[in-house]
């Protein structure tokens, strides 16, 4: 069964540098961006997503509300915010959603823990 991860920046250059990042390091998930928190819900909505990277500051809300809202349905969905807010209260937030921190700018290696992670969460639980 083929993994779609959902990446989610308001900034498309981001979305491109994320991508990339996963392609490198997961050649067969299918990826699928969204521009904001209500084009991400909308995309959850409408089909299977396995994976969710969020971006942390976005114009509509926040990454960690958006993994909040995530959380309700989806409690085992691997996800990670990525941020360049590298302050302690954002990264224990993030952690308290059991999420990822992933700092910003978003490389290979930076990614590489948290797709490695998410890829033995999902062949564990079947996906």
């Amino acid at each position: 069964m083929a993994i779609t991860v959902l990446v989610v920046d308001d900034s498309k250059l981001a979305r491109i540098v994320a991508g990339k990042a996963i392609a490198a390091l997961q050649t067969e998930w299918i990826r699928v961006e969204a521009g904001s928190t209500a084009e991400a819900l909308d995309i959850v909505g409408s089909q299977q997503i396995d994976v969710a990277i969020l971006d942390f500051n976005m114009p509509d809300r926040d990454g960690l509300e958006l993994a909040s809202e995530l959380r309700v349905n989806h409690p085992n969905m691997p996800i990670a915010v990525i941020t360049a807010n590298v302050q302690d209260e954002i990264v224990a937030r993030v952690r308290a959603l059991n999420a990822t921190f992933v700092p910003k700018p978003v490389t290979q290696e930076g990614l590489s823990g948290f797709i490695a992670g998410a890829a033995l969460r999902l062949k564990k639980a079947g996906a």
